[in-house]
Protein backbone atom coordinates (compact mmCIF):
# COMPACT_ATOMS: atom_id res chain seq x y z
CA UNK A 1 0.00 0.00 0.00
CA UNK A 2 2.97 2.48 1.01
CA UNK A 3 4.27 2.04 -2.32
CA UNK A 4 1.47 2.34 -4.49
CA UNK A 5 1.18 4.92 -2.65
CA UNK A 6 3.92 6.78 -3.02
CA UNK A 7 4.15 6.32 -6.54
CA UNK A 8 0.71 7.80 -6.97
CA UNK A 9 1.72 11.15 -5.20
CA UNK A 10 4.99 11.56 -6.79
CA UNK A 11 3.06 11.16 -10.35
CA UNK A 12 0.74 13.66 -9.31
CA UNK A 13 4.21 15.94 -8.38
CA UNK A 14 5.43 15.32 -11.67
CA UNK A 15 2.29 16.27 -13.72
CA UNK A 16 2.22 19.41 -11.91
CA UNK A 17 5.72 20.35 -12.55
CA UNK A 18 6.52 20.38 -9.30
CA UNK A 19 9.52 17.47 -8.40
CA UNK A 20 12.75 18.29 -7.33
CA UNK A 21 16.32 17.26 -8.06
CA UNK A 22 19.54 17.87 -6.21
CA UNK A 23 21.83 20.02 -7.78
CA UNK A 24 25.73 18.48 -6.49
CA UNK A 25 27.80 21.32 -6.74
CA UNK A 26 31.41 22.04 -5.04
CA UNK A 27 31.69 26.06 -4.17
CA UNK A 28 35.05 27.94 -6.11
CA UNK A 29 34.43 30.57 -3.34
CA UNK A 30 31.81 32.59 -1.63
CA UNK A 31 29.79 33.33 -5.12
CA UNK A 32 30.89 30.47 -7.38
CA UNK A 33 30.29 27.08 -7.46
CA UNK A 34 30.89 24.05 -10.16
CA UNK A 35 29.43 20.59 -10.62
CA UNK A 36 30.22 17.85 -11.47
CA UNK A 37 31.56 18.55 -15.12
CA UNK A 38 33.52 21.11 -13.78
CA UNK A 39 31.23 23.74 -15.40
CA UNK A 40 31.04 27.28 -13.48
CA UNK A 41 27.95 28.79 -11.91
CA UNK A 42 27.62 32.49 -10.44
CA UNK A 43 25.02 31.41 -7.09
CA UNK A 44 22.55 33.95 -6.58
CA UNK A 45 20.17 31.50 -4.25
CA UNK A 46 22.28 30.91 -1.14
CA UNK A 47 22.23 32.71 2.36
CA UNK A 48 25.96 33.02 2.52
CA UNK A 49 24.52 36.86 2.91
CA UNK A 50 28.06 38.29 4.07
CA UNK A 51 30.10 36.14 1.84
CA UNK A 52 31.78 34.63 5.01
CA UNK A 53 32.26 31.38 4.01
CA UNK A 54 35.44 31.92 2.28
CA UNK A 55 36.67 34.59 4.47
CA UNK A 56 40.59 33.10 5.34
CA UNK A 57 39.93 33.34 9.10
CA UNK A 58 37.19 31.66 9.29
CA UNK A 59 38.09 28.83 7.13
CA UNK A 60 41.30 28.58 9.34
CA UNK A 61 39.39 28.25 12.33
CA UNK A 62 36.93 25.38 11.48
CA UNK A 63 40.51 23.73 9.73
CA UNK A 64 42.54 24.07 13.11
CA UNK A 65 39.40 22.95 14.83
CA UNK A 66 39.51 19.78 12.97
CA UNK A 67 42.89 18.93 13.02
CA UNK A 68 43.28 19.81 16.69
CA UNK A 69 39.86 18.10 17.99
CA UNK A 70 38.88 16.29 15.65
CA UNK A 71 35.61 15.46 12.75
CA UNK A 72 32.53 15.12 15.40
CA UNK A 73 31.57 16.31 19.31
CA UNK A 74 31.10 12.43 19.69
CA UNK A 75 27.78 13.20 21.66
CA UNK A 76 24.71 15.01 22.84
CA UNK A 77 25.93 18.51 24.61
CA UNK A 78 24.99 17.05 27.68
CA UNK A 79 27.13 13.83 27.55
CA UNK A 80 30.31 13.84 26.01
CA UNK A 81 29.55 16.42 23.21
CA UNK A 82 30.21 19.18 25.09
CA UNK A 83 32.71 21.54 22.49
CA UNK A 84 34.37 24.26 24.88
CA UNK A 85 33.78 26.92 22.30
CA UNK A 86 30.17 26.33 22.04
CA UNK A 87 29.64 27.85 25.61
CA UNK A 88 31.75 30.76 24.40
CA UNK A 89 29.84 31.24 21.21
CA UNK A 90 27.10 31.58 23.08
CA UNK A 91 28.11 34.07 25.58
CA UNK A 92 28.86 36.21 22.76
CA UNK A 93 25.76 35.53 20.73
CA UNK A 94 23.87 36.52 23.73
CA UNK A 95 26.12 39.74 24.40
CA UNK A 96 25.52 40.25 20.25
CA UNK A 97 21.87 39.85 20.53
CA UNK A 98 21.47 42.13 23.73
CA UNK A 99 20.11 38.95 25.69
CA UNK A 100 20.93 37.52 28.64
CA UNK A 101 21.66 33.78 27.60
CA UNK A 102 21.73 31.91 24.20
CA UNK A 103 21.60 28.42 23.69
CA UNK A 104 22.32 26.75 20.60
CA UNK A 105 21.07 23.80 18.43
CA UNK A 106 22.05 22.00 15.76
CA UNK A 107 20.30 23.67 12.83
CA UNK A 108 17.72 26.82 12.93
CA UNK A 109 14.72 24.38 11.92
CA UNK A 110 15.24 22.47 15.23
CA UNK A 111 15.58 25.65 17.21
CA UNK A 112 11.78 26.46 16.50
CA UNK A 113 11.01 22.97 16.89
CA UNK A 114 12.84 22.78 20.15
CA UNK A 115 11.67 26.05 21.86
CA UNK A 116 7.79 26.02 20.77
CA UNK A 117 7.70 22.02 21.96
CA UNK A 118 9.25 22.84 25.44
CA UNK A 119 7.43 26.26 25.81
CA UNK A 120 4.27 25.98 24.92
CA UNK A 121 1.51 23.37 26.40
CA UNK A 122 -1.74 22.08 25.45
CA UNK A 123 -3.33 24.59 27.46
CA UNK A 124 -1.79 27.70 25.75
CA UNK A 125 -2.46 29.84 22.29
CA UNK A 126 0.14 30.66 19.75
CA UNK A 127 -0.40 33.77 17.28
CA UNK A 128 1.32 32.78 14.08
CA UNK A 129 1.74 34.80 10.89
CA UNK A 130 0.50 32.98 8.22
CA UNK A 131 4.26 33.01 6.10
CA UNK A 132 5.82 32.08 8.70
CA UNK A 133 8.85 29.64 7.97
CA UNK A 134 7.94 26.05 8.00
CA UNK A 135 10.07 25.17 11.10
CA UNK A 136 7.96 27.41 12.97
CA UNK A 137 4.77 25.85 11.34
CA UNK A 138 5.83 22.66 12.71
CA UNK A 139 6.64 23.89 15.86
CA UNK A 140 3.42 25.33 16.70
CA UNK A 141 1.73 21.53 15.64
CA UNK A 142 3.65 19.16 17.82
CA UNK A 143 3.28 21.64 20.45
CA UNK A 144 -0.20 20.41 20.62
CA UNK A 145 -1.02 24.42 21.98
CA UNK A 146 -3.87 25.93 20.08
CA UNK A 147 -2.88 27.66 17.24
CA UNK A 148 -4.09 31.39 15.75
CA UNK A 149 -3.03 32.37 12.16
CA UNK A 150 -2.92 35.88 11.69
CA UNK A 151 -2.99 37.69 8.20
CA UNK A 152 1.15 38.03 7.01
CA UNK A 153 1.93 41.37 8.85
CA UNK A 154 -1.32 42.41 9.74
CA UNK A 155 -0.90 43.77 13.39
CA UNK A 156 -4.40 45.00 13.35
CA UNK A 157 -5.69 41.58 12.19
CA UNK A 158 -3.50 39.81 15.28
CA UNK A 159 -4.88 42.61 17.71
CA UNK A 160 -8.55 41.31 16.21
CA UNK A 161 -7.26 37.76 17.28
CA UNK A 162 -6.35 38.53 20.31
CA UNK A 163 -9.15 40.20 22.12
CA UNK A 164 -11.37 37.62 20.39
CA UNK A 165 -9.82 34.78 22.00
CA UNK A 166 -9.29 36.71 25.46
CA UNK A 167 -13.07 37.22 25.12
CA UNK A 168 -13.63 33.28 24.34
CA UNK A 169 -11.20 33.09 27.64
CA UNK A 170 -13.21 35.54 29.92
CA UNK A 171 -16.71 33.70 29.40
CA UNK A 172 -14.83 30.00 29.80
CA UNK A 173 -13.90 31.34 33.35
CA UNK A 174 -11.27 28.68 33.40
CA UNK A 175 -9.03 27.83 36.39
CA UNK A 176 -5.71 27.12 34.46
CA UNK A 177 -4.46 30.69 33.10
CA UNK A 178 -3.53 29.91 29.34
CA UNK A 179 0.05 31.04 28.37
CA UNK A 180 0.28 33.51 25.39
CA UNK A 181 2.84 33.27 22.05
CA UNK A 182 3.25 35.50 19.76
CA UNK A 183 5.52 33.99 17.05
CA UNK A 184 7.13 36.07 13.70
CA UNK A 185 9.90 35.64 11.22
CA UNK A 186 12.28 38.69 11.37
CA UNK A 187 12.39 38.34 7.76
CA UNK A 188 10.18 36.24 5.67
CA UNK A 189 12.05 33.80 3.91
CA UNK A 190 10.40 33.58 0.94
CA UNK A 191 9.19 38.02 -0.06
CA UNK A 192 11.76 39.12 2.07
CA UNK A 193 9.82 41.81 3.60
CA UNK A 194 10.33 42.82 8.00
CA UNK A 195 7.51 41.82 10.38
CA UNK A 196 6.25 45.19 11.91
CA UNK A 197 7.95 44.54 15.41
CA UNK A 198 6.84 47.77 17.13
CA UNK A 199 3.15 46.69 16.81
CA UNK A 200 4.15 43.07 17.91
CA UNK A 201 5.75 44.77 20.91
CA UNK A 202 3.10 46.79 21.78
CA UNK A 203 0.80 43.82 21.28
CA UNK A 204 2.25 41.47 23.72
CA UNK A 205 3.05 44.36 26.50
CA UNK A 206 -0.74 44.48 25.92
CA UNK A 207 -1.74 40.97 26.11
CA UNK A 208 1.16 39.72 28.47
CA UNK A 209 2.57 37.59 25.70
CA UNK A 210 5.79 35.94 24.89
CA UNK A 211 6.93 37.44 21.83
CA UNK A 212 9.24 34.93 19.64
CA UNK A 213 10.90 35.98 16.38
CA UNK A 214 13.01 34.29 14.07
CA UNK A 215 15.65 36.32 12.65
CA UNK A 216 17.44 33.53 10.77
CA UNK A 217 17.34 36.10 7.67
CA UNK A 218 18.11 39.48 9.31
CA UNK A 219 21.33 38.81 11.07
CA UNK A 220 24.16 40.17 9.09
CA UNK A 221 21.02 42.40 7.32
CA UNK A 222 19.39 44.27 9.93
CA UNK A 223 20.33 46.70 12.17
CA UNK A 224 23.30 49.27 12.33
CA UNK A 225 25.43 45.98 14.11
CA UNK A 226 23.71 43.64 11.70
CA UNK A 227 22.33 41.96 15.12
CA UNK A 228 19.03 41.53 13.36
CA UNK A 229 15.28 43.15 13.17
CA UNK A 230 15.38 44.30 17.19
CA UNK A 231 18.07 46.13 16.60
CA UNK A 232 16.76 47.69 13.04
CA UNK A 233 13.76 48.66 15.05
CA UNK A 234 15.73 50.14 17.82
CA UNK A 235 13.91 47.67 19.98
CA UNK A 236 16.60 45.66 21.76
CA UNK A 237 15.62 43.72 24.71
CA UNK A 238 11.91 43.86 23.90
CA UNK A 239 11.55 40.68 21.91
CA UNK A 240 11.70 37.89 24.77
CA UNK A 241 13.32 35.01 22.94
CA UNK A 242 15.18 35.25 19.42
CA UNK A 243 15.46 32.11 17.62
CA UNK A 244 18.99 32.45 14.71
CA UNK A 245 20.71 30.42 12.83
CA UNK A 246 24.89 29.76 12.23
CA UNK A 247 24.34 28.89 8.73
CA UNK A 248 23.61 32.52 6.69
CA UNK A 249 25.26 35.10 7.68
CA UNK A 250 27.46 33.36 10.67
CA UNK A 251 28.88 31.08 7.85
CA UNK A 252 28.67 27.77 9.73
CA UNK A 253 26.06 25.17 10.65
CA UNK A 254 23.90 25.44 13.93
CA UNK A 255 21.09 27.44 15.35
CA UNK A 256 20.12 29.24 18.98
CA UNK A 257 17.91 31.17 20.37
CA UNK A 258 18.78 33.87 22.90
CA UNK A 259 16.97 35.45 25.39
CA UNK A 260 16.41 35.37 29.19
CA UNK A 261 18.67 33.26 31.24
CA UNK A 262 16.08 31.59 33.25
CA UNK A 263 14.47 30.81 29.86
CA UNK A 264 17.45 29.58 28.35
CA UNK A 265 18.05 27.44 31.50
CA UNK A 266 14.47 25.38 31.73
CA UNK A 267 15.20 25.03 27.78
CA UNK A 268 19.10 23.25 28.41
CA UNK A 269 16.67 21.07 30.55
CA UNK A 270 13.53 20.12 28.80
CA UNK A 271 14.32 20.96 24.98
CA UNK A 272 13.76 17.48 23.64
CA UNK A 273 15.93 18.06 20.40
CA UNK A 274 18.82 19.79 21.98
CA UNK A 275 18.98 17.11 24.56
CA UNK A 276 18.77 13.94 22.38
CA UNK A 277 20.66 15.17 19.56
CA UNK A 278 24.50 14.31 18.68
CA UNK A 279 26.23 17.91 19.34
CA UNK A 280 27.74 19.78 16.39
CA UNK A 281 31.53 19.47 15.59
CA UNK A 282 34.00 21.83 17.01
CA UNK A 283 34.90 23.31 13.08
CA UNK A 284 31.66 24.38 13.07
CA UNK A 285 31.52 26.31 16.52
CA UNK A 286 35.15 27.81 15.71
CA UNK A 287 34.00 28.59 12.38
CA UNK A 288 30.59 30.56 13.85
CA UNK A 289 32.83 32.25 16.29
CA UNK A 290 34.98 33.57 13.61
CA UNK A 291 32.45 34.86 11.94
CA UNK A 292 30.27 36.35 14.27
CA UNK A 293 33.35 38.26 15.68
CA UNK A 294 34.19 39.28 12.16
CA UNK A 295 30.52 40.64 11.98
CA UNK A 296 30.61 42.56 15.35
CA UNK A 297 33.92 44.22 14.38
CA UNK A 298 33.36 45.29 10.43
CA UNK A 299 29.90 45.40 10.27
CA UNK A 300 29.60 48.78 8.75
CA UNK A 301 31.61 47.54 5.98
CA UNK A 302 29.98 44.66 5.35
CA UNK A 303 26.31 45.98 5.59
CA UNK A 304 27.16 48.84 3.15
CA UNK A 305 28.47 46.60 0.93
CA UNK A 306 25.04 44.07 0.85
CA UNK A 307 22.63 47.15 0.65
CA UNK A 308 24.66 48.95 -2.30
CA UNK A 309 24.45 44.82 -4.03
CA UNK A 310 20.70 44.51 -2.92
CA UNK A 311 19.44 48.39 -4.04
CA UNK A 312 21.58 47.84 -7.55
CA UNK A 313 20.17 44.77 -8.46
CA UNK A 314 16.20 45.83 -7.43
CA UNK A 315 16.59 48.96 -9.38
CA UNK A 316 17.79 47.70 -12.50
CA UNK A 317 15.51 44.42 -12.44
CA UNK A 318 12.32 46.83 -11.59
CA UNK A 319 13.87 49.20 -14.29
CA UNK A 320 13.71 46.35 -16.66
CA UNK A 321 10.38 45.36 -16.53
CA UNK A 322 10.45 42.72 -14.24
CA UNK A 323 7.70 42.27 -11.31
CA UNK A 324 10.28 42.58 -8.60
CA UNK A 325 8.30 42.54 -5.00
CA UNK A 326 9.15 45.54 -3.12
CA UNK A 327 11.40 45.53 -0.46
CA UNK A 328 15.31 46.09 1.01
CA UNK A 329 16.35 42.93 1.98
CA UNK A 330 18.92 40.85 -0.40
CA UNK A 331 16.03 38.36 -0.96
CA UNK A 332 14.73 39.58 -4.08
CA UNK A 333 11.25 37.77 -5.12
CA UNK A 334 10.28 37.76 -9.22
CA UNK A 335 6.80 36.99 -9.36
CA UNK A 336 5.95 34.46 -12.41
CA UNK A 337 2.74 33.18 -10.71
CA UNK A 338 2.80 30.00 -13.12
CA UNK A 339 5.22 27.34 -11.06
CA UNK A 340 6.26 26.37 -14.78
CA UNK A 341 7.45 29.72 -16.06
CA UNK A 342 9.42 29.95 -12.92
CA UNK A 343 10.99 26.46 -13.90
CA UNK A 344 11.61 27.06 -17.04
CA UNK A 345 13.73 30.90 -15.91
CA UNK A 346 15.29 28.77 -13.56
CA UNK A 347 16.59 26.11 -16.25
CA UNK A 348 17.30 28.88 -18.67
CA UNK A 349 19.52 30.39 -15.97
CA UNK A 350 21.15 27.56 -15.24
CA UNK A 351 22.29 26.80 -18.77
CA UNK A 352 23.79 30.37 -18.67
CA UNK A 353 26.07 29.82 -15.95
CA UNK A 354 23.34 31.42 -12.85
CA UNK A 355 22.56 29.87 -10.12
CA UNK A 356 19.18 31.05 -8.24
CA UNK A 357 15.99 29.15 -7.47
CA UNK A 358 12.83 28.75 -8.50
CA UNK A 359 10.21 28.98 -5.46
CA UNK A 360 6.91 27.01 -6.10
CA UNK A 361 3.89 25.38 -4.03
CA UNK A 362 4.01 24.20 -1.44
CA UNK A 363 6.56 26.07 -0.16
CA UNK A 364 4.48 29.43 -1.47
CA UNK A 365 0.93 29.82 -2.07
CA UNK A 366 -0.70 28.22 -5.47
CA UNK A 367 -0.44 31.35 -8.16
CA UNK A 368 2.64 33.17 -6.61
CA UNK A 369 5.48 31.16 -7.82
CA UNK A 370 9.14 33.21 -8.48
CA UNK A 371 12.01 33.17 -8.66
CA UNK A 372 13.88 34.13 -5.50
CA UNK A 373 17.34 36.00 -5.68
CA UNK A 374 19.63 36.33 -3.45
CA UNK A 375 22.63 38.85 -2.92
CA UNK A 376 25.78 38.96 -0.97
CA UNK A 377 27.87 41.25 0.19
CA UNK A 378 30.83 39.22 -1.97
CA UNK A 379 29.17 39.49 -5.16
CA UNK A 380 31.25 42.17 -7.54
CA UNK A 381 29.49 44.75 -9.58
CA UNK A 382 30.77 42.23 -12.61
CA UNK A 383 28.90 39.46 -11.11
CA UNK A 384 25.54 41.74 -10.59
CA UNK A 385 25.60 43.21 -14.13
CA UNK A 386 25.88 39.64 -15.47
CA UNK A 387 22.61 38.35 -13.74
CA UNK A 388 20.62 41.48 -14.79
CA UNK A 389 21.47 40.87 -18.53
CA UNK A 390 20.58 37.06 -18.60
CA UNK A 391 17.51 37.73 -16.13
CA UNK A 392 16.32 40.27 -18.29
CA UNK A 393 17.04 38.64 -21.70
CA UNK A 394 15.29 35.30 -20.22
CA UNK A 395 12.28 37.59 -18.94
CA UNK A 396 11.88 38.70 -22.41
CA UNK A 397 12.11 35.90 -24.27
CA UNK A 398 9.99 33.59 -22.44
CA UNK A 399 7.58 35.76 -20.70
CA UNK A 400 6.64 38.86 -22.49
CA UNK A 401 5.37 36.71 -26.10
CA UNK A 402 3.24 35.29 -23.69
Amino acid sequence: MLIERIMQEMANIKQAGLAREIKDLQYLDAVTAQDRKGKQYLVFSSNNYLGLTFVPEVRQAAATAALQQGTGSTGSRLTTGGVCAATILEKELAQFKHAEAALIFNTGYMTNLGVLFALAKSTDVIFSDELNHASIIDGCRISKARVIIYKHGDSKDLEQKLQQWEQEEQEKNTAVAACRFIVSDGVFSMDGDIAPLPDLVKLKQQYAATLIIDDAHSVGVLGNDGSGTAAYYHLEGQVDLQVGTLSKSLAAEGGYVAGKKMIIDYLRNKSRPFIFSTFLSPADMEAALAALRILKTEAPAYLRRLRENTDYVRSALTAAGLPVVPGMTPIIPVITGSASLAVKLEQRLYQEGILLSAIRPPTVAPGSSRLRITITAAHTRTQLQRLIVLLSKAWQDLVQPE
